[in-house]
Formats: structure tokens, sequence, C-alpha cells
């Protein structure tokens, strides 16, 4: 794949009016040094507020930008889905493997580079791009950081996979059929399909992201399940 024509962020929310504002704020940050790296890359985020109860709506409302994709689905795949297909439409007129997409969560932060470091992969002709996440150290004990750190290998050619920090071109994830409706680990089923075709791909740890460490799931048996087990 050569460099992207068009760039879109999907992001799935569920009643994340409190983290979803500091995702937003570092998305605006990576957008922008997007646009000064590559001024004919179109770039636009997608939020997709699932069956929200809160004031998720009111927080994407009136950012630059931003498009709200307003479903109920009630699970993390069908969401992430919706939020791709919303990408595809806004992005139509564009070749699909010249049409990139960045998966993050809402409570998750990106780094200023994290953009950039996608298409400059992308440019070197993958099709999908693995990055890491860390937990944000303020929610978690100094026994349960130190485990996740002896855990967890941030580094080039790591083994891990969040939907949280994810990309791919849209005609490789159309090729393989793209997210499934599941309830969880939706990443890691779809990377093992873009795998298994052949895909070109890099797990990077070049452009880590950090993630709520918080307990309340949004997703059953999830990261946040998985953080609760380190303290048990």
């Amino acid at each position: 794949m050569t460099a992207p024509r068009a760039l879109a962020v999907v992001v799935p929310a569920r009643d994340e009016e409190l983290l979803l504002p500091a995702c937003l704020d570092s998305l605006e940050r990576a957008t922008h040094e997007l646009s000064l790296a590559h001024p004919a890359t179109a770039c636009r985020v997608f939020v997709v507020l699932d069956s929200c109860t809160d004031g998720t709506a009111e927080v994407v409302a009136g950012r630059p930008g931003v498009t709200e994709v307003p479903v109920s689905v009630g699970q993390v795949g069908a969401a992430r889905s919706a939020g791709v297909d919303a990408a595809a439409r806004w992005a139509a007129g564009c070749d699909p493997a010249r049409v990139w997409i960045a998966s993050t969560d809402a409570d998750t932060v990106v780094p200023p580079h994290w953009l950039t470091a996608q298409v400059a992969l992308a440019a070197e002709g993958h099709e999908l791009v693995v990055g890491t996440v860390q937990p944000d150290p303020r929610d978690l004990t100094a026994r349960e950081h130190a485990l996740w750190l002896d855990r967890h290998v941030l580094g080039d050619d790591h083994e891990h996979v969040h939907g949280a920090n994810l990309g791919f071109a849209l005609a490789a994830y159309r090729a393989v059929g793209g997210f499934a409706h599941l309830p969880v680990h939706e990443d890691v089923e779809l990377v093992g399909r873009l795998r298994g075709s052949g895909v070109a791909w890099r797990a990077t740890g070049g452009m880590s992201a950090v993630t709520s460490g918080r307990r309340a799931a949004r997703a059953p048996h999830g990261f946040a399940a998985y953080l609760d087990g380190l303290g048990a």
C-alpha cells in the first residue's frame, strides 16, 4: 500500500462522557500532526455512540473533524464494525487500498505521532499495524503496575493485540470479512484473520497508547477483567 489518500479513526464509546474528552483531545493533536506531515491525506474521526445514556453525545457534538455514529448494538465488535462502515461511506470516492482505518478506544490517549507513524508504515507496504497499550499507572497499585510491566513486551515484534491501538488498510479488512460481531476479543480475531490472509504486517512499540486502568468493564472478560486479575 502506498501512502493513504484518506484516514479514518474509529472509536467505539458506551457511556464515556468522563474519559472521552481526553481521547478526543489526543486525537486532535494526532490529526494536526498528520495534517502538517501529509496535507493531502483527508482525515476524520468517527465516534460510535453505542446505546449511550449519559452525556457522551454532548462530548462529541461540535468537535471539528468528528462524526458521531449512533447505534444500539451493545457489543464492541458490532460497534467497531459500524464505525468502519461509516468511515468507508465517507471515503467512498477513494480506492479502498488507499484508505487507512485507525482503531482506538474512548478511554485511551494516543501519542501525537500515532497517525503519522501508521501512515509511514502503510507507505512502506504494511496493511496491518499492531501497536501496544499501557494502563494508566495512576489507576493501578504499585504491585499491579510492576506485574503488568513484567508480563508485557512493549517494544517492536511484541505479541499483544489491542483494539485500542490498531491500524489496517480498508481493502485488507474487507477481504477477510471485517470485525466479527463479538462481545470481546474481536480485535484478536480480526488480526488473526488478517495475518492468516498473508498481508504485510508490523507489530510496533513505537506508538504506544495509554488506556484507562479502570475495573468497571465495558466488555466481559476484557481489559478491565485482566487488570482486576493482576490484583488477585
